[in-house]
């Protein structure tokens, strides 16, 4: 079934818990996270929508949401730089006193604020995106799943059977004809296999109708207060998602996640199994490999200079590892230098650090060691 631009519209909700990755978030929004060597968390979600031919996109922002807007811009990566329709940034609204009346106080109340966004938007259905989720996926694919199955809620899940997410997870229970029975969040014992993956389809008038009604009794989550609230009076229906996903809702997680892209069969689909994965365009030049340079197994973005020993490790734009420094497990971000006769192993260093000369970091494996961004060692 060919999807029509008028039918569809995207909506990113970006309300978790913005400390979930220590310093990785103490300036930025979750979703504005480097990923991948020159990509962002948000880039996926973003061009999932427009691979399906998406137009109007609402982007639901609670705060530290400069980077991100700088990310962004006018959506112009995205092809959603539109007289019509677009890329929508929606931030919480103030109390006249200048403070934030919505900061760590639910998705549900972001939608609230900026109901009239999704009042004055044309198109019949919604596709939301509630959290920091990793993955390529055909939405159109799940869209006509939605529309055959007459459901008035799609919700897509996950079938893992690894501990990787269990750390915060919500997991869901379906019938034989894939309705959904039962919604658990964290439980401590699971029941079931399937996980969610906060990504939804229905109707954007049953959206706003659920919003106001959830918000009027006191709500301020999407999955509890509406999702496990109308399992009985909604027809709710999963649908699963059998490609590579990953939630990212720990540092541990994140930090897995990246070095999985060191697996080119991990990266292949991720970057291209049902179209390309945008992200914001900057000018390097080409990689300088210098004659003692040593790069086995890492992913290295353009502007870098190497001249040191670099294993099994990502290095963002710009990135310089200078003589005699060696960096393994790790992940440099943009702008960043290893200084000469320095030794890092499992440590996520941000973006603008400077690491001094025969300097020796080293995290585990299992939990990696973190530099803030612009910190000087």
């Amino acid at each position: 079934m060919a999807i029509n631009v008028n039918d569809l519209m995207g909506v990113l909700i970006l309300a978790e818990n913005q400390n979930i990755l220590k310093e990785l978030t103490m300036r930025r929004q979750l979703a504005a996270i480097p990923f991948g060597a020159r990509y962002r968390i948000i880039d996926f979600a973003l061009s999932n929508l427009v691979n399906a031919g998406i137009r109007n996109v609402g982007v639901f922002v609670q705060e530290k949401y400069r980077s991100l807007m700088d990310h962004l811009g006018i959506g112009k990566e995205w092809d959603l730089n539109r007289q019509r329709d677009g890329l929508f940034i929606l931030p919480p609204e103030k109390y006249n006193d200048g403070s934030n009346s919505l900061v760590l106080n639910g998705d549900i109340l972001l939608l609230r604020r900026h109901l009239d966004y999704l009042i004055r938007s044309k198109q019949e259905y919604v596709v939301i995106f509630n959290g920091p989720i990793v993955m390529n996926i055909d939405l159109k694919r799940m869209f006509e799943k939605h529309l055959a199955s007459n459901a008035d809620i799609s919700l897509l899940y996950q079938v893992d059977s690894s501990e990787r997410q269990r750390t915060s997870n919500t997991e869901i229970l379906t019938d034989q004809d894939s309705r959904v029975t039962s919604i658990k969040i964290n439980p401590f014992v699971n029941s079931s296999l399937k996980m969610l993956l906060d990504t939804f389809i229905m109707k954007r008038t049953l959206l706003i109708e659920l919003v106001d009604s959830a918000v009027a009794e006191g709500g301020f989550d999407l999955v509890r207060d509406i999702l496990i609230k109308n399992l009985k009076s909604l027809r709710i229906y999963g649908c699963e998602f059998s490609g590579y996903a990953r939630k990212i809702n720990s540092l541990e997680c994140y930090f897995k996640t990246s070095m999985e892209l060191l697996d080119p069969k991990v990266s292949e689909e991720l970057f291209f199994a049902h179209g390309p994965i945008f992200t914001k365009v900057k000018n390097e030049p080409p990689v300088i490999y210098t004659k003692d340079a040593d790069v086995k197994n890492s992913l290295v973005a353009n502007g870098c200079r190497i001249e040191g020993t670099v294993e099994n490790s990502i290095l963002f734009r710009g990135v310089k590892i200078e003589k005699g420094a060696q960096v393994k497990n790790s992940i440099i971000m943009q702008k960043s230098s290893i200084g000469n006769g320095s030794a890092l192993e499992n440590v996520i260093i941000d973006k603008d650090c400077v690491i001094s000369p025969n300097k020796r970091l080293m995290g585990a494996a299992t939990y990696p060691l973190v530099i803030g961004k612009a910190t000087v060692l």
